[in-house]
């Protein structure tokens, strides 16, 4: 081979590579939007915290459904995620006399640890009003998690039919411990009577777990 037609064949296998690594960066990035971002859900309550009931109903089971379906959906978008629990269990320390306080802080503990980035805390409300209903996403005092929060509420309210405000608040101890950015979405009333059917239906949670995927491809786009 030649001296110029090596040249010829090496700038020429050069231009490949690069057309080659360009394409399958434009690739990863059009199929795999979330690619490389860390998203902890945590289902709250678990095991002998039921958290809210209505009759047979028990918002720790909706709540895993739900970001069960997050995750799944939000794999698929290349992100990469964690669950504070994956069952029906709470994580509190073996033995303490406060098990909610002990769960709530071992929850806040590893996803400040992951250095994730977002957490969503998934919840279902209630009221002694039965009028009330809808999605409601709260938040601590920082521009980053007002922001978050905002785009949640704005998009779930879109998808869902609702149309409360988000929420500052000081009084949530999970939220006041976590340093890395998120909110607690609570996606419903279990006490109102709309609510509660369509919180348990596999169409409805589907449609809760898009909204969400959507809002976070949007925020980290």
């Amino acid at each position: 081979m030649t001296k110029k037609l090596y040249v010829s064949f090496f700038v020429t296998f050069l231009i490949f590579q690069i057309i080659s690594i360009t394409s399958f960066k434009a690739l990863e990035k059009d199929d795999f939007p979330l690619l490389g971002i860390v998203i902890y859900l945590d289902p709250g309550h678990g095991g002998m915290d039921s958290g809210t009931t209505y009759k047979d109903i028990y918002e720790k089971d909706i709540n895993l459904s739900i970001s069960k379906k997050i995750q799944t959906l939000l794999e698929k978008e290349g992100a990469i995620v964690y669950l504070t629990r994956d069952g029906d269990y709470d994580i509190s320390s073996p033995g303490v006399t406060n098990k909610k306080r002990s769960d709530l802080t071992k929850r806040s503990e590893i996803i400040n640890k992951s250095k994730c980035n977002m957490f969503i805390s998934i919840h279902q409300n209630s009221d002694v009003s039965s009028t009330w209903r809808g999605p409601q996403v709260f938040y601590t005092n920082t521009e980053r998690n007002k922001y978050i929060a905002e785009k949640f509420q704005k998009n779930l309210n879109k998808e869902l039919n609702g149309d409360r405000k988000s929420k500052e608040v000081d009084d949530l101890f999970l939220l006041n411990n976590i340093k890395v950015p998120g909110i607690l979405l609570e996606t419903g009333f279990l006490s109102n009577a709309q609510d509660r059917y369509l919180l348990r239906q596999e169409e409805y949670q589907n449609k809760v777990a898009l909204t969400v995927i959507n809002t976070i491809k949007e925020i980290f786009s």
